[in-house]
């Protein structure tokens, strides 16, 4: 996956009202346009000089990204399922100010999960964070049904792979999680 470069970041283009993409394709971005998430879920990504991948966030239906909700040059808008989303040219950015505000409260949450000092809480933490946002009600629990593999989730949590691999099998030991499938996760109902 290479970065997104500054010369991608061009004017809207008029025709471009509503788009669909498939999973692990980039969503474009420009300087003056947001989009809106009608369905599926997608994940704002940076990285570091070194290239290592950083996560910033798992977005879902009528969540608004984009370019402008960012200071960061190396940023990137992935989708994790297939997406459809539709494109806010900026003059209507004021119809939005809720979803924005949405945006910035999850960012928030978001950044409280990482600075959690013990890696195992964390990565609960952040469980339930995506339980609670893309989560549906069971009879077991909050089944997140998203296909998230243990590298995607430890860039979200700054830990390896390996780690959350590890941390996966305590959890579900420990009776506080369950794996139905390979990329489903039920929380159990505390």
């Amino acid at each position: 996956m290479l970065p997104v470069s500054i010369s991608t970041l061009v004017s809207v283009p008029l025709a471009a009202k509503l788009r669909t993409f498939n999973p692990r394709e980039q969503i474009p971005l420009w300087s003056n346009a947001l989009w809106i998430i009608e369905r599926g879920v997608v994940r704002t990504l940076t990285w570091t000089e070194d290239g290592t991948l950083i996560s910033l966030g798992y977005w879902g239906h009528n969540d608004v990204i984009g370019k402008p909700l960012t200071q960061l040059e190396a940023y990137q808008i992935e989708s994790v399922t297939s997406v459809e989303v539709s494109l806010i040219p900026s003059a209507d950015w004021s119809n939005y100010t809720d979803a924005i505000l949405t945006h910035l409260r999850q960012t928030e949450e978001l950044q409280s999960i990482l600075h959690t000092q013990r890696t195992e809480q964390r990565l609960f933490n952040c469980l339930k964070w995506l339980a609670k946002k893309f989560g549906r009600l069971t009879p077991e629990g909050l089944l997140i049904d998203l296909r998230l593999t243990h590298a995607d989730i430890s860039d979200v949590i700054g830990t390896t792979r390996v780690s959350v691999t590890r941390m996966m099998i305590k959890l579900e030991q420990d009776g506080l999680i369950q794996r139905p499938g390979r990329h489903c996760i039920i929380l159990n109902q505390l």
